[in-house]
């Protein structure tokens, strides 16, 4: 599991951590019962105090992203797989409503902003 920090990030590092294995689990790179590494290891890992990833791990288990167990360590939640959708729609959203605010300020229509897209969308594979 790779967990790349910036410091010339706006996101709190704690939230770059929960984005990143949020990433893991929704590509599938990390599977239900995949164990994470302790807080203590991560934080030594990523160079950051074991505060934050403690409050990293705490908010990932909020969300049901992550259970952690009393002296096991913290593990990839099963969750199936319409709430594991509806989360990343949910992303999904949030992500568009910034573009469309954005889009907005600059005066696009609908029509340039899903042209935009069609473009977008070639690039991806």
């Amino acid at each position: 599991m790779t967990i790349i920090i910036s410091n010339l990030s706006n996101d709190p590092i704690y939230l770059q951590i929960i984005d990143q294995i949020k990433g893991l689990i929704f590509s599938g790179e990390i599977k239900e019962g995949d164990a994470l590494p302790s807080m203590r290891n991560l934080a030594k890992d990523l160079q950051v105090s074991v505060i934050t990833t403690k409050r990293a791990y705490e908010e990932l288990e909020k969300e049901g992203f992550i259970v952690s167990l009393t002296g096991k360590g913290s593990f990839v939640s099963g969750q199936n797989k319409d709430l594991l959708r509806t989360k990343k729609m949910k992303i999904l959203e949030e992500k568009l409503k910034e573009v469309l605010k954005e889009s907005k300020i600059l005066n696009l229509s609908m029509e340039e902003i899903i042209d935009i897209m069609k473009l977008l969308k070639e690039d991806v594979k």
